[in-house]
């Protein structure tokens, strides 16, 4: 099993398949507009503009469930980040992360990579190999720029 066996739905509600994403280098991440870790988005989007030609991607998936701090719309929480963090990177629409109400992709993620089986919390991030597998897990005080040496290392395998 890989990550490319899931499906997930776009801010539209429309099913799509991690299939699409196949052979590319995935950063998979829980967000929230209204969190302390809001301002890594700008850290992500370098990323995200400085390795997507070499097949690297991030996937956003907002989550409301950590006091409440993504409580806006699909749509307004696309508009935020956006208009506040010129964001490029697909954005899908809100899960839970955990809980009977987790979205299947994150119950997969959470038990293949490190000590924790669960998000900890908003901007909890998971760097996915070419093959679709989980190889990192970086917790919320990590910045992005952290792991960028990472991510190179993912890209040129």
């Amino acid at each position: 099993m890989s990550v490319y066996d899931f499906k997930v739905k776009n801010q539209k509600g429309e099913e799509v398949s991690l299939k699409d994403y196949e052979g590319k280098v995935l950063l998979i991440v829980n967000t929230a507009t209204g969190c302390g870790f809001t301002p890594q988005y700008e850290g992500l989007e370098k990323l995200y503009e400085e390795y997507r030609e070499q097949g690297f991607e991030i996937l956003d998936f907002p989550c409301n469930q950590f006091f409440r701090q993504a409580p806006g719309s699909d749509e307004e929480i696309n508009q935020f980040c956006s208009l506040r963090y010129n964001t490029q990177f697909p954005r899908f629409k809100k899960i839970e992360v955990n809980g009977n109400k987790a979205d299947p992709l994150f119950k997969y993620i959470c038990t293949q990579n490190g000590k924790y089986k669960r998000v900890k919390w908003n901007f909890t991030k998971f760097l996915v190999n070419r093959q679709g597998e989980v190889v990192a897990r970086f917790e919320p005080t990590e910045k992005p720029e952290s792991f960028e040496n990472k991510i190179k290392e993912e890209l040129a395998k």
